[in-house]
Parts: structure tokens; C-alpha cells; sequence
């Protein structure tokens, strides 16, 4: 004899959705609605590659300033606190031809692999491409924080290089591969304020227009 079924209670049934299914609004591709999506759409687009340049930007300028931090040399300090020695121009260009410099190693390894006939590989190749971007930038004029004058010196020295707030306290230069004997004085610091303090504020980010050291992404080992 077949075991019995219990009903179910009534009303624990599921009721079927009285909902509609949404349909997606079509518009014609020349109506004023279309426009305004469309337009919509490129402005969010813009702004979104425009963030990402900005943090791309920021990261290869903080790069920089970390490699010229990491490559001076001790302080020799006077009765004032301060550097007794600045950096004379030649040592100045002899850490910015470093800074160029600076992946040689592993493009040598690169190099150093890849079997006779093989075509390059793509991190040999992304290697070239920035040294020569960057060869270009310093023969027509690398803007760095002027390392020449003392105060700018002390105040680099402090510097946390973790945000770029900080940087419009300093005195910059443009030095140049072609001319080795000029500095320009490419902008001047701004008045020490309350956002001045180590680390300082985010101000100086926004307003930054200079042409920013570029960083190679997929190259670079952390």
C-alpha cells in the first residue's frame, strides 16, 4: 500500500510574480533623449580616464621624487641646520642620467634571454619605448626640485614623499641633456602655510600641469 502524501498547508503555495518583466526603453537614435544619454555616457567616460591619468600622474611624479631622495648624499649640516654643501649642476644630472638609467639592469636581462632570431618580447620592448620617452623629456628641458639651492635641499630632505601637497614648498628647475650648463627656474615655492607640514595637503595635485615621468606598468617588480 503507497505512503500517504501530506496536502500542503493551505496558502504556503507560491503565488506567481503579478510584476511585469521590465523592458529596456528604446530610443530613436535621433531624438533629443538619445542625445542626452549619449552625452551623458562620453562626459562619465571623460571624467573616468581623467581620474585615472590624474593617479597615474601623481604615481609617476612621486616615483621621481623618491628615486632623487634615495640618491643624495648625506647631509653635511652647518651651525644653522642646514645643508653646508648643496648639490653643484653636474651632480644634479648625474642622478637625473640615473633616474634614466635605472631599469638598464633588467633590460640587459632581457636582453641577455631572448634567443638569436627571436623577436623582442613585450617587456623589452615597453623598456626601450620609456628610456627613450624619458631621453627625450631631459634633452628638452627635466623639471626636478632645484637640489642646487640649499633651502629647497633641507626642505627635500624632510619630505615623506607620500603626496604631492608638499612639492609647492619647493623650488623647481628644468635641466636639460643639450644644455648641461643651464638651470631655468621653472617655478618658485609657494608661501609655507598651515598645509605646509610634512606629507602637506592635496592642493598642489590639482593644480599640477607640468609634464609628469612616466611609469611602466607590467615592467617594474616589486
Amino acid at each position: 500500500m503507497p505512503p500517504k502524501t501530506k496536502a500542503s498547508p493551505k496558502g504556503t503555495g507560491t503565488k506567481p510574480s503579478s510584476k511585469k518583466p521590465t523592458t529596456e526603453k528604446v530610443f530613436h537614435p535621433d531624438s533629443r533623449k538619445a542625445g542626452q544619454l549619449a552625452r551623458k555616457a562620453l562626459r562619465k567616460g571623460k571624467l573616468g580616464n581623467l581620474r585615472t591619468k590624474r593617479t597615474q600622474k601623481a604615481s609617476s611624479m612621486l616615483e621621481l621624487y623618491a628615486f632623487l631622495h634615495q640618491a643624495l648624499p648625506p647631509p653635511k649640516e652647518s651651525e644653522n641646520g642646514e645643508d653646508s654643501e648643496a648639490l653643484s649642476l653636474p651632480e644634479l644630472h648625474t642622478i637625473a642620467q640615473g633616474w634614466i638609467a635605472r631599469h638598464d639592469a633588467m633590460l640587459a636581462d632581457e636582453q641577455a634571454a631572448r634567443r638569436k632570431g627571436r623577436p623582442k618580447s613585450a617587456k623589452e620592448t615597453r623598456i626601450e619605448e620609456l628610456k627613450l620617452r624619458e631621453q627625450e623629456i631631459y634633452r628638452t628641458g627635466m623639471e626636478i626640485p632645484d637640489l642646487t639651492d640649499p633651502p629647497t635641499l633641507a626642505r627635500f630632505r624632510q619630505w615623506d614623499v607620500k603626496s604631492l601637497g608638499y612639492a609647492h614648498l619647493l623650488r623647481f628647475v628644468r635641466i636639460s641633456s643639450a644644455l648641461p650648463d643651464v638651470l631655468v627656474l621653472s617655478r618658485a615655492p609657494s608661501a609655507q602655510d598651515g598645509d605646509g607640514g610634512e606629507g602637506g595637503g592635496e592642493g598642489g595635485e590639482e593644480d599640477e600641469e607640468e609634464e609628469a615621468p612616466e611609469l611602466m606598468e607590467g615592467v617594474v617588480e616589486t
